[in-house]
């Protein structure tokens, strides 16, 4: 089938599909006249690749998941990986539950101003509280916070 029609199957735009073929996921036959030929499995391929990358996959973990043949899964290797992925997202859960308390109390702390002082001054307040450690950051890491920007939260493999 050709490009136009796997992506209104698949509901990706067409430039997704050359992205997945580019990065290695999807192998692609030529036709003669240079289109590209892709075979009827390609729907689920990308099915399974754009759900893996919603379930928190990166394409490179993706990539040593997907079989060269979609009928030789490593059945082990497989299972292997899934299992890692839910301990990974049991642990991000963990740290954005530890964080989120930790907002929670700065938020409490913010709005217990002191009467008498300007907003400044209850920053200096709030910082001086935190670098004593009555307050307790927040424990994101540098990726959790990459994964939460909302730029990154819905993507649909679109585009």
């Amino acid at each position: 089938m050709k490009i136009g029609e796997l992506a209104r199957r698949t509901g990706l735009a067409a430039s997704r599909i050359r992205f997945y073929e580019e990065a290695g996921l999807l192998v692609v036959q030529r036709q003669a006249n240079g289109y590209r030929d892709y075979p009827e499995q390609a729907v689920l391929l990308l099915e399974l690749i754009t759900g893996a990358q919603r379930a928190g996959f990166s394409l490179e973990e993706i990539r040593a998941l997907l079989p060269p043949d979609m009928g030789q899964w490593q059945h082990e290797a497989l299972i292997t990986m899934l299992q890692q992925k839910v301990a990974d997202i049991e642990a991000l859960q963990l740290r954005l539950s530890e964080s989120r308390a930790q907002l929670l109390a700065l938020i409490e702390d913010i709005q217990a101003r002191p009467e008498g002082i300007d907003c400044a001054a209850n920053s200096q307040r709030v910082l001086d509280r935190v670098k004593r450690g009555e307050l307790a950051p927040p424990t994101l890491a540098a990726g959790d916070v990459a994964m939460l920007r909302p730029d990154r939260r819905r993507r649909t493999g679109n585009g």
